[in-house]
């Protein structure tokens, strides 16, 4: 298939139409989803302080909940759809992006960019329609997102992964947001949480990538420093994780065991990896393990919650 000009970005000629796959590949639906989850979660973990039945609630609340998940999936998938436009001119660089249709040219930059905005702009507006803090939430993650990652630190700091962490840590507030604006404390908690979260997640990731990362052009922090200041980093990140999560400890001792060893196990994993005679099979380790950390976490902090 002709691909877009890399040097040029001009749009070629496409030999193939557009399938719907291709437009939700460009949505990126484990980003849309990983944060849903995320938004559902600080959704029903306010409803706990709102009602003293709030499975009940959340019955009652069901429009706010739909309007809230549903802008939040367009706001995060048109800023998706964004950082594909951005990122058309690296990404047939990487093995694991040189065949998205912003690269292959089955979906032109001016599509991209539309739906993109679009996509954004409705968003935005349903979530405004349940709350303006959350709509304002979605708005300062996609504006990171965006603009201070993609456009800005991807490509000139290997700081983008702390930074670019605001944006993923952003939607437990959206979702928060929608049922109590005033925010209480545990909002923000479960923010400095997920922002912890995901520096040693995609450093890990980085580390798997490594060589693509390379010939893209792009200073993920194992490409300019090295593995060993990264795993170093990924350390620290998970060590300081750790009483981070445990701020929920009103939660109840189940949340405290839990989290304390979901955290526990880990950092005992990142350790192992000074010692690894396969730093790659070693990221791949702590990668998968990322995702299994956040998926338990969120699901023992909601039933903790009631």
């Amino acid at each position: 298939m002709t691909k877009v000009n890399p040097g040029t970005m001009a749009e070629v000629e496409y030999t193939e139409s557009a399938s719907f796959r291709d437009y939700v590949a460009l949505a990126k639906m484990g980003i849309v989803r990983a944060n849903l989850l995320l938004v559902f979660a600080g959704f029903f973990v306010a409803a706990t302080y709102q009602s003293d039945t709030p499975v009940l609630y959340l019955f009652e609340v069901w429009p706010q909940l739909l309007l809230t998940m549903l802008g939040s999936a367009l706001v995060i998938s048109g800023s998706c759809y964004l950082n594909n436009f951005v990122d058309r001119d690296i990404d047939y660089l990487m093995g694991r992006t040189d065949n998205r249709p912003s690269v292959t040219g089955k979906i032109s930059g001016e599509q991209i960019l539309l739906l993109g905005l679009t996509q954004l702009a409705i968003g935005t507006l349903l979530l405004l329609i349940v709350s303006y803090v959350a709509a304002v939430f979605g708005l300062i993650g996609a504006f990171f997102y965006v603009v201070i990652y993609t456009m800005w630190l991807k490509r000139t700091h290997t700081l983008n992964t702390v930074v670019g962490s605001i944006s993923g840590a952003v939607p437990p507030l959206i979702g928060w947001a929608a049922i109590d604006p005033a925010l209480h404390i545990d909002a923000w908690l479960m923010f400095l949480v997920m922002f912890l979260w995901q520096p040693p997640h995609f450093l890990a990731l980085a580390m798997r990538r490594v060589e693509e990362y390379r010939a893209a052009g792009i200073p993920m922090l194992p490409v300019v420093n090295g593995f060993a200041i990264t795993k170093r980093q990924i350390i620290w990140w998970i060590a300081t994780l750790i009483p981070a999560s445990l701020l929920f400890l009103h939660y109840g001792l189940i949340y405290v065991i839990v989290a304390a060893g979901l955290g526990g196990y880990w950092l005992y994993l990142g350790l192992k990896g000074f010692k690894a005679e396969d730093e790659i099979k070693w990221a791949n380790k702590m990668f998968f393990y990322s995702l299994i950390y956040l998926v338990v976490w969120i699901v023992t902090l909601v039933l903790t919650a009631l």
